[in-house]
């Protein structure tokens, strides 16, 4: 990964600033550069190499890659620059310290500007003109007065037609040596970042098309202030041309701006009664609003961008890690349906093992009405292929799947069904992906959604990795946010993910052993391949006969694959096979076979680890190798265990303020969880309403997957919004003339939203605005919360 052209020393200087900031030793940073730079993955590094990097885990190890890679952007930027400058024939020996010196990406492009080039400008067209000599001597010497001296450079030949002519020419050399001052901009910037404050406005005649962004029609809030959903709700409503945004600088006062004195101060101007310094304050003025605000705000819009996206990319990191690591059900057979109405119920029925065993289609909902008909075909599947789940998609008419689920799990208690409402998000994805053409080859589009259904909640892990990241859509706002970042991290949570689970080697899809370290998609498909021809593998080391399947390769992978009953105990463990000879020493010490030391807690608890350090391997591997063989291929994912949805409320006008329900959290946001309670519209519990203390993160609180029980505050169902908090002895709101329906939003006499004024969310005891609906599976959350 050493980036060409880098020095050593600066390499060097790469390696003790991420230390710097991790707060670890260089030499660890530098082993575990070594590491990824020869191939190695985070979650091989994480697991097999702690004596290399001295225990630095998979969370420092993803930030310290992440950071590798953005310092070795900023050498290479810098290499660049340097060439840039050089070549320019303007790199002093100072000027060089100061690129070199630079520690951002911001304050290289500061220190670069004025060497950028660029198309011809003003102050150069002035500069060719010979009128420098003015500029710098009206800066230098205020007291000469700038008519008289602006006389003498007066040149019809050259485009100075008169002494005003002159002036604006020096006034535009002045202007761009103002705004190019790499330590001044930089003062400013940091100082309008934290008195400056980010204004919208609904646009004239867009009040009722954009009604989605209502809280932002009138709004004001300090940027360091702006939480992340905010900030990417106005740029979507700036984008779909309903709002205007402004970036102010700070609360307008009279007389001059403070910052214009920061500039005048930086260069010597000041109002002394000198003739020129009327002429220079004027032409700070014009330098401050024409260039320099300028570009303060776009440096400060990207930087208000690159943070809202960030979070939101963490927020949808952390929400994907949850969901891919909820409880699986484990090997039972299931019975998938996807619901539907006009197009009936598709039915699948899997295997423990997953496989597909039979599928149908039902129509016991309009228009066709089959119900008895319905719960005859499904108890007969049930019966037939011994089922013990039923997986019913949480789309369209899934409250009505789940109630004839519920009709036939009463009418035939004697095949003990349980029913459990499943996440579809991306179910339609897979269903017309290549993949699943390949994988379910004879089987109808629509039917594939319901074998996904099933699986899924087998193994949400095994089934979701066939879909990308994105398509499940977990996340705030994913499509506004930067394609390569959103899905570097998704891409790196489903690694960490599979790899802290294990893979099954001879059960694994390809798509689920292409996330496992080392493992490229070919080489999945090759491992597939040979296991299709010769039958299950036997042991690890059989994986060295698939082809393309190298050394690295195998190091990598080794041990993170899983084989069961195969011919080494050890291949079912996540005990990589270089350390298989500690584990015979062990055994010897001990007494056993191999096969009677796994699982075998005391005699494994007798054991020192120390006894068993050598040059190779040291203490933390050995204590790892011991805990391991007490419960080998332990699964990290919780217990498996389900919601019951209360009887009678189905629909949003079954509910009413005061109720308390079972309901399972969707989704995670900055500002709260969406809550599913059975009623087709998930409910919101405002990151205010999570818990009595402040709640700074509802991840702390909540998480996907999650069964909670909360209160119903207040119901509005025209705008189909749904009001919940997890504090059950709040007071509900009480019931109005229309009961649980609310009150329509009241109207100006133009017959439009009032406007909210700067509704920041700061008011004490009020809800931060809703944030405008994004697109994917949040925005299915949004719109099921009533907030789109």
């Amino acid at each position: 990964m050493t980036t060409p052209g880098s020095s050593a020393s600066s390499v060097r200087s790469i390696e003790s600033r991420i230390a710097d900031e991790l707060g670890v030793r260089e030499r660890q940073v530098k082993a575990a550069v070594e590491l990824l730079d020869g191939g190695s993955t985070v979650p091989f590094i994480a697991r097999y190499r702690k004596e290399a990097t001295e225990m630095l885990d998979d969370a420092q190890l993803r930030t310290l890659e992440e950071r590798l890679r953005y310092l070795r952007e900023l050498e290479e930027r810098r290499t660049a620059i340097l060439d840039s400058v050089r070549e320019q024939g303007k790199l002093t020996e100072e000027l060089e310290g100061r690129i070199r010196a630079a520690e951002t990406k911001a304050r290289l492009e500061d220190i670069y500007l004025p060497f950028k080039p660029k198309r011809r400008t003003k102050a150069q067209i002035a500069r060719e003109a010979g009128l420098e000599p003015l500029a710098d001597g009206l800066l230098a010497d205020a007291s000469v007065d700038p008519l008289a001296a602006a006389a003498a450079f007066v040149d019809a030949g050259k485009g100075v037609a008169d002494p005003q002519a002159a002036l604006d020419g020096a006034r535009s050399i002045l202007t761009e040596k103002f705004s190019e001052d790499a330590d001044l901009i930089g003062e400013l910037r940091e100082r309008m970042w934290g008195r400056g404050r980010l204004t919208a406005r609904v646009k004239d005649g867009k009040e009722e098309a954009g009604a989605k962004f209502a809280d932002y029609f009138d709004f004001a809030e300090p940027f360091p202030q702006l939480p992340s959903h905010r900030v990417l709700a106005m740029l979507r409503g700036e984008k779909e041309d309903v709002l205007d945004l402004v970036l102010e600088p700070e609360e307008a006062t009279e007389g001059p701006s403070s910052y214009e004195g920061i500039v005048a101060s930086r260069f010597g101007i000041a109002d002394r009664g000198r003739p020129a310094d009327k002429w220079l304050r004027d032409t700070v003025r014009w330098a401050w609003r024409t260039r320099i605000l300028v570009h303060l705000g776009i440096d400060l819009r990207l930087r208000l961008r690159t943070a809202a996206e960030d979070e939101a990319v963490d927020v949808f990191a952390a929400n994907l890690r949850d969901l891919l690591l909820a409880a699986p059900a484990g090997t039972r057979a299931t019975l998938g349906l996807d619901p539907g109405f006009r197009t009936g119920v598709k039915v699948a029925v899997v295997d423990a093992t997953g496989k597909v065993v039979a599928t149908d289609v039902i129509h016991p909902h309009v228009p066709a009405n089959r119900w008895d008909e319905a719960i005859a075909k499904l108890a007969r599947l049930a019966k037939e292929h011994a089922v013990d789940l039923i997986a019913i998609g949480n789309g369209t008419a899934s409250r009505e799947t789940d109630k004839l689920a519920g009709e036939l799990i009463s009418k035939h208690p004697e095949l003990k069904l349980t029913k459990v409402m499943v996440s579809e998000a991306g179910a339609s994805v897979y269903s017309a992906s290549a993949f699943a053409s390949q994988e379910l080859p004879d089987m109808d589009v629509s039917l594939r959604g319901a074998v996904s259904i099933a699986r899924r909640l087998q193994d949400p892990l095994a089934e979701l990795v066939k879909i990308d990241p994105k398509s499940i859509g977990v996340g705030q706002y994913q499509h506004d946010l930067s394609e390569v970042k959103l899905s570097r991290s998704l891409d790196a949570v489903v690694e960490d993910c599979v790899n802290g689970v294990g893979v099954d080697v001879n059960t694994a899809s390809a798509p689920l052993l292409a996330r496992v370290s080392g493992i490229t998609s070919g080489l999945a498909e090759n491992i597939v391949a040979h296991r299709d021809a010769n039958g299950p593998f036997a042991s690890r080391t059989a994986l060295k006969k698939v082809s393309r399947l190298g050394p690295k390769a195998y190091e990598q992978c080794a041990g993170f694959l899983r084989i069961r009953g195969g011919d080494d105990p050890l291949d079912a463990s996540s005990v990589h096979p270089e350390a298989y000879p500690v584990v015979r020493r062990m055994g010897k010490t001990a007494g056993q076979e191999v096969a009677g030391l796994v699982g075998n807690t005391s005699v494994l608890r007798s054991l020192r680890p120390d006894q068993f350090v050598d040059e190779t391997f040291g203490l933390p591997t050995v204590t790892d190798i011991l805990r391991e063989l007490e419960k080998p291929g332990r699964d990290p994912r919780p217990a498996f265990k389900t919601a019951t949805f209360k009887e009678g409320v189905e629909k949003i006008s079954d509910l009413s303020s005061g109720m308390v329900l079972e309901g399972v959290v969707t989704n995670v946001a900055a500002f709260g969880a969406f809550v599913d309670v059975g009623v087709h519209q998930d409910g919101l519990v405002h990151v205010s309403a999570m818990s009595r203390t402040f709640v700074k993160d509802p991840r702390d609180v909540v998480k996907p997957g999650d069964i909670v029980r909360v209160k119903v505050m207040d119901v509005d169902i025209p705008r189909k919004r749904i009001s919940l908090t997890l504090r059950l002895d709040d007071e509900a709101a009480p019931q109005g003339p229309q009961g649980a329906q609310g009150e329509q939003p009241k109207r100006d006499r133009g017959g439009k939203p009032p406007r909210q004024r700067k509704a920041a969310g700061g008011g004490k005891g009020r809800p931060a605005p809703a944030p405008a609906p994004s697109n994917g599976a949040m925005a299915d959350a949004l719109r099921r919360a009533g907030l789109a």
